[in-house]
């Protein structure tokens, strides 16, 4: 095969990776980069600003399983750079691509615009390097090539950001085009782990030996590559399965033995009871921030917890390192007899979250968000995508229940506001690529459905018209209460650094170039709130849709919000 260019080469590197999108903003040191972005057979997207184009990535990714951003050196990157550190911390595989100045520039330390005027130029790389797993400067033709198949192949295998320097005057350097007919491919283990079958036998042997058992599923599962095996042995053995906020979606919630999200003491007494109460805890991919665990209490602590995470397996006090999750699950679900493990014959009774019909509540009273969010879900359809903005609808959307192949993102551990807009976008376009490459569970139509704050809807508003450039299927509703209600329960009830401006939201689509008969709509009371969602133009949505429902500033999700803000109450009553 003939040489190709750097910038075709890295390109359709991603291409082969299932990237069909490239995310970003042109900036003088990558424009000559972008020229081979389309004759590559990618799609550029072009984002309003960089922040949202990084964030748009990490929701392609999260679907598509790699996602690629373009900013330029400096200016571009450090705008995105809050946005690549929280794909970091949630575990999105994102490759940063930053165009850069020529070689000879930073060589003679020129004082060239993008950069702090003192002839430093490994500033901003030194930064990336602290929220990226692996960082590469292209420099020499010679070793380019293979310095971007390697850091590929390190953003797969620990499904973390990655970041490349790409200086301007290499994106025409010819590579060998003969290394693009070798995949690349995660590394493996040489052999098979000497302590493995003793695992596995260990395992099996407490699996049989429990008598209460429970499954708790969290989100560094999608990074392990163990879905498909977790959703085998959760079938398997119709054991309670509980998931974390970060793990919601990742298993089928039509299963009659998922439980939801478990939120400790601030949840359902008999849940919490009954999670107490078990006497083994096979626990998938944790990921033990406080945000994810409701402030570490939604940490199952009853019996033995068998733990399946990046570095091997914990059992106890053993932890047998090196073990790869994929590996020691397949052999698991192989070995597994469920006529030996404990059945659950009768189910037990375990309270759960159900969907609500409208019209149940009275019509004419104001919407609440003790019932909104389980009659919202009846939006929800087989193969959509949810998205629950940091704040309260963060926590509403863990008491929705999903149908078959659906995704669901929520705040987790990053809570940067204003991420779940932008990201919409990218995991909609990703969701209508698998859709158009019959990839999506054999569905043909599905939409993403973004729950987003009125406080969080101004971070990023802009990314509105890239979903209306791009004509994805969308559903907006804004929860328009008045200011950063999260942070009044926090604290601050009353105080003013709290309050945002009072936008016409729903303007907002003509404004960002909607065409004019976009569907709009407001709700204050159940029965408004009914009339939008019979409405056949939000079940059958094509394009963007944006629905805001309005409540009370001081109306908080049942649960560990409602409990915060009760605190802060009655603190202030102490006071008075």
């Amino acid at each position: 095969m003939a040489p190709v260019k750097l910038a075709e080469y890295l390109f359709a590197r991603l291409r082969q990776l299932g990237v069909d999108s490239v995310h970003g903003v042109p900036g003088d040191f990558n424009l000559t980069m972008l020229d081979h972005v389309e004759p590559a057979g990618l799609n550029w997207v072009g984002n309003a600003n960089e922040l949202n184009a990084a964030y748009a990535a990490d929701g392609y990714a999260r679907i598509k399983g790699l996602g690629a951003v373009v900013t330029t050196f400096g200016v571009g990157e450090l705008s995105a750079i809050n946005a690549i550190a929280g794909a970091y911390a949630e575990f999105a595989p994102v490759v940063h691509i930053v165009g850069i100045p020529a070689r000879q520039l930073h060589e003679t330390r020129t004082l060239m615009h993008h950069t702090l005027n003192d002839g430093e130029y490994k500033r901003f790389s030194q930064m990336a390097a602290q929220v990226t797993i692996a960082q590469t400067r292209l420099w020499d033709p010679l070793t380019s090539a293979q310095q971007v198949d390697d850091i590929l192949a390190q953003c797969l295998l620990h499904c973390r950001p990655v970041y490349i320097e790409l200086p301007v005057d290499l994106v025409d350097a010819l590579v060998s085009g003969d290394r693009l007919q070798t995949p690349i491919r995660i590394p493996e283990p040489e052999e098979i782990p000497p302590n493995l079958e003793d695992l596995v036998s260990k395992v099996i042997g407490k699996m049989e030996a429990a008598k209460q058992p429970i499954i708790y599923v969290d989100g560094e599962s999608r990074p392990l590559r163990i879905l498909d095996a977790l959703q085998q042995l959760v079938s398997a053995t119709k054991w309670p399965t509980f998931t974390s906020p970060f793990g919601k979606g990742l298993v089928d919630e039509t299963e009659q033995n998922y439980q939801g999200v478990y939120q400790g003491q601030w949840g359902d007494e008999k849940v919490h009871d009954f999670v107490n109460g078990a006497d083994m805890v096979l626990c998938f991919g944790p990921h033990l921030s406080g945000t994810n665990t409701y402030m570490w209490n939604s940490i199952p602590q009853g019996g033995e917890t068998i733990s399946f995470t990046n570095t091997g397996v914990n059992m106890g006090a053993e932890h047998y390192r090196d073990i790869p999750a994929m590996l020691i699950m397949s052999r698991l679900v192989k070995a597994l007899d469920v006529s030996k493990i404990k059945s659950y014959s009768p189910y037990p009774q375990i309270p759960k979250y159900q969907l609500l019909d409208a019209s149940s509540p009275p019509g004419d009273d104001m919407i609440k968000q003790d019932k909104v969010w389980r009659i919202l879900g009846n939006l929800i359809r087989p193969g959509d995508i949810v998205m629950g903005e940091t704040g309260t609808p963060g926590f509403g959307v863990r008491e929705m229940p999903l149908q078959k192949h659906c995704r669901l993102f929520t705040h987790v551990t990053w809570l940067s506001i204003g991420y779940m807009l932008p990201a919409a976008q990218g995991a909609a376009l990703a969701q209508r690529e698998l859709i158009a490459a019959s990839k999506w569970h054999g569905i043909k139509k599905a939409k993403t459905i973004l729950f987003i704050g009125d406080g969080s809807f101004q971070m990023t508003a802009q990314e509105m018209s890239t979903m209306v450039k791009h004509d994805l299927d969308v559903i907006i509703v804004l929860i328009n209460n008045d200011g950063y209600s999260i942070e009044r329960f926090i604290h601050g009830r009353k105080q003013g650094y709290n309050d945002v401006a009072r936008w016409r939201y729903l303007e907002a689509p003509s404004f960002f170039g909607a065409p004019k008969d976009t569907f709009t709509a407001s709700a204050k009371t159940w029965a408004e709130l009914r009339t939008i969602l019979e409405n056949d133009r939000v079940n059958n949505t094509r394009g963007l849709s944006m629905i805001e429902v309005v409540m009370e500033r001081e109306d908080a999700p049942p649960g560990q919000l409602q409990k915060v803000l009760d605190m802060q109450i009655e603190r202030e009553s102490k006071t008075a």
